[in-house]
């Protein structure tokens, strides 16, 4: 079912996600600094493209706080916005309610990225 579920995902919508990541992740990795945040970034965009299957388990330390914090000012906010909208638009009718809860579950990893792993259900 997941499989069925990642490919009509893809094509309503996911790829343009998808691609938004990945465009932050190459902002990210101009720098040498931004580098790490530049590969959580790519991590996600392999999640934002096939999200059905995959949960996401949040945790970390001060480290992740810290860098979630220069995130959201700098990255999240605009991320979260695209995926809370997009989610908004798909809960629409019934059919799209399924897809539309998988971009809220992504509009909350826009906002706290760092910490957070992916992993199979």
């Amino acid at each position: 079912m997941s499989l069925l579920g990642n490919i009509v995902w893809f094509i309503l919508g996911g790829f343009i996600n998808g691609l938004s990541w990945l465009l932050i992740g190459c902002l990210w990795c101009i720098t040498i600094v931004g580098i790490p945040i530049g590969v959580q970034c790519f991590k996600i965009a392999g999640l934002t493209f096939f999200p059905f299957g995959k949960e996401v388990d949040y945790g970390g330390g001060l480290g992740s706080f810290i860098l979630n914090v220069l995130w959201i000012v700098l990255s999240g906010i605009p991320l979260a916005l695209e995926h809370l909208m997009f989610g908004l638009a798909l809960c629409i009718t019934i059919v799209g309610i399924p897809f539309g809860l998988q971009q809220f579950k992504l509009a909350k990893l826009a906002l706290m990225p760092f910490g957070a792993t992916i992993r199979r259900k």
